[in-house]
C-alpha cells in the first residue's frame, strides 16, 4: 500500500509546525521538539522526490526547517562549524568525501540470464550508476543529515540544554507508550490506521507469543532503543530532585523499564537493566568512562571485523550454550557482514554509493541476497573507509574529548546531566553494531557532548597554569561552582 494524503500532509505541514515551536518556546527546547517529533509523529518511507535534491522526508524536512529558522532569523547568531581542527576535517570528509564515492561509481550493475535455447544474453533488470549532476543531491543530503549535529553543539551544549535533552527522551517516550501498548495489545497498526500502510515486514514484529510496537518509527528494535535511552533519561533526571520529586522520576523511570521489556527486544532489554540502575547509583564521572569505553568499541569492532581478528564462530558457540535461537540469529548477521564485506573490499576507499549497489544480489535476477544489519557495514558498503571514518569519528569524538579532560581534570565539576547524556550516546553507538539505529537524535546527542567538550577545553586553555596554584581554596570552590551552571 502507498502513503496515503494525510503523510503527506504531515511532511507538508511540518515546517509549520517548527516555526510555532520557534516561536513559543525556548530555542533549546524548539530545536530538540522539532527534530524529535518528526523522528517520532512523520510518516516513514514517504517522501517527495524532486530533481537534484535528496528526498525530503521525515528526516531530511525537521533537519532543513530547523536550518532555515536559525540562519534567517535574525535573533540567532548561528556558528555551525565545530571550534576543533579534528572536528572540521570530520564534517569535511563527511560532506565532500561523497564527491569520489559518486565519481567511481558511474557504471551500472547490470543482471543479465544466459537463454537456454539459444547463446544470447537478456538484460533482466540493471541498477544505475551514478553520475556528476548526482553530487549536488548527494553533498546536500550529507549537510541536511548532520545539521542536528551542529546545531545542538552550539545550541544545547549548555547544562540547561543537556537537561532538555533527557526530559524529551522521558516525556517522548511517556507518550509514545499510550499508542505502543494499543499495539502490543492489538498488533502494530497505527500506521496503517493514521497513514494508509505498514512500513515494514509484519512477521518481525511478532515475538514471544504476542506483538512488540512500531508506531511510527522504521521498526520495532527503533522503539526499543529509544525506550532503552529515555529509562535512562528518567534515572537521570530522577536522582537530581529532592526526595518528593525524586520519588516520581523513580516511578516514570521503573514505568519505563516496565515499557521497555514489553517491547520485547532482547539487546535493548539488556542494556535497560544494566544502564538505568548504573546511571541512577553510580557516581557520575563512571557514566563518561563508560560511555568511552562504547565509543572505543564502536570503532574498533569494525575495524577489527574487516580485518578477519574478530572470533565469530567462538562467539556463536559460546551464545548457543544459553540461546541457541539468539545464537542462530547471531550468526546469520555474522554471515551477512561476511558477504558485506566481501563486496564492499572491491571498492574499498569510497564505496558503492547508494541504490542498494553495495548489496549481495544474485547475478541473473537481481534478487538481494544478504540483509544488512548493523550501520557501520552499511556506511562501509555505501561510501568505503572514508565515510566510516568520517560518520564514526564524528559520533565518538565527543565523547573521547570528554573523557580526554575528565582523565586531565579530576576534580572539575561537571554538569549533573552530562555523564547520562553521554551515556545515552555510547549505548547508540553499540547498538549501531548491530541494528542502523542512527537517528537525527542521536547525531543531536552528540553535537550537545561536543559543545560541551569544547567549553570545557576552552576554559581551560583561557586558564594559566599556575592559576590554580595561586587561588585560594574557598575562590577556587566557588569557580568550580560558577562552571557547574554554565
Amino acid at each position: 500500500m502507498m502513503p496515503n494524503a494525510i503523510a503527506y500532509l504531515m511532511l507538508l505541514i511540518w515546517p509549520a509546525v517548527c516555526l510555532v515551536l520557534f516561536r513559543t518556546q525556548k530555542v533549546e527546547r524548539a530545536i530538540i521538539w522539532s527534530i524529535l517529533g518528526g523522528y517520532l509523529l512523520l510518516p516513514p518511507l514517504a517522501e517527495f522526490n524532486l530533481p537534484l535534491v535528496p528526498a525530503m522526508d521525515k528526516v531530511s524536512i525537521p533537519n532543513l526547517s530547523v536550518l532555515a529558522i536559525l540562519i534567517f532569523a535574525p535573533k540567532y547568531k548561528v556558528r555551525l562549524l565545530p571550534e576543533g581542527r579534528l572536528a572540521r576535517i570530520l564534517i569535511a570528509l563527511f560532506i565532500f568525501g561523497a564527491i569520489p564515492t559518486v565519481l567511481t561509481n558511474s557504471e551500472p550493475i547490470l543482471f543479465e540470464v544466459l537463454s537456454d535455447a539459444d547463446p544470447i544474453l537478456f538484460l533482466v533488470d540493471a541498477l544505475p550508476g551514478q553520475s556528476i549532476r548526482d553530487i549536488g543531491s548527494v553533498l546536500i543530503g550529507q549537510v541536511l543529515t548532520i545539521v542536528p549535529f551542529l546545531v545542538a553543539r552550539q545550541f544545547l551544549s549548555s547544562d540547561n540544554g543537556l537537561r532538555e535533552i533527557l526530559l524529551a527522551l522521558m516525556v517522548g517516550a511517556i507518550a509514545y507508550s499510550v499508542p505502543s501498548l494499543i499495539e502490543i495489545r492489538l498488533s502494530p497498526q497505527m500506521n496503517v490506521w493514521v497513514y494508509g500502510f505498514f512500513q515494514h515486514s509484519f512477521e518481525q514484529t511478532m515475538r514471544a507469543g504476542g506483538y512488540r510496537p512500531i508506531v511510527f518509527l522504521p521498526h520495532g528494535l527503533w522503539l526499543a532503543i529509544f525506550v532503552c535511552t529515555a529509562a535512562m533519561a528518567a534515572a537521570a533526571l530522577a536522582r537530581t530532585k529532592s526526595n518528593a520529586g525524586r520519588w516520581k522520576g523513580v516511578l516514570w523511570t521503573v514505568y519505563l523499564v516496565l515499557f521497555l521489556i514489553a517491547c520485547k527486544s532482547a539487546a535493548s532489554i539488556v542494556y535497560g537493566l544494566l544502564l538505568v540502575p548504573f546511571v541512577y547509583f553510580a557516581p557520575r564521572r563512571w557514566l563518561i568512562w563508560l560511555s568511552v569505553v562504547f565509543a572505543l568499541v564502536a570503532v574498533t569492532y569494525p575495524m577489527l571485523r574487516n580485518i578477519g581478528a574478530i572470533p565469530t564462530d567462538a562467539i556463536v558457540a559460546k551464545v548457543a550454550e544459553f540461546n541457541p535461537n539468539r545464537a542462530q540469529s547471531l550468526g546469520y548477521r555474522f554471515n551477512n557482514e561476511t558477504q558485506l564485506l566481501v563486496r564492499a573490499a572491491e571498492k574499498p576507499a569510497f564505496g558503492w554509493s547508494g541504490w542498494g549497489r553495495s548489496l549481495v544480489r544474485d547475478s541473473e535476477d537481481g534478487e538481494i541476497l544478504t540483509i544488512p544489519d548493523g550501520r557501520w557495514i552499511l556506511v562501509f558498503g555505501s561510501f568505503g573507509w572514508l565515510g566510516y571514518i568520517a560518520e564514526f569519528g564524528l559520533l565518538a569524538l565527543p565523547l573521547l574529548l570528554l573523557g580526554a579532560y575528565a582523565i586531565r581534570n579530576h576534580n572539575a565539576v561537571l554538569s549533573p546531566y552530562l555523564g547520562a547524556v553521554a551515556l545515552v550516546l555510547g549505548i547508540t553507538l553499540m547498538d549501531m553494531l548491530l541494528n542502523a539505529t542512527l537517528t537525527p537524535f542521536t547525531w543531536l546527542t552528540a553535537g550537545a557532548v561536543l559543545g560541551y567538550a569544547e567549553r570545557l577545553n576552552s576554559r581551560q586553555a583561557a586558564k594559566p597554569r599556575h592559576a590554580l596554584r595561586s587561588t585560594p581554596v574557598m575562590s577556587r570552590h566557588r569557580t568550580r561552582t560558577q562552571q557547574s551552571l554554565l
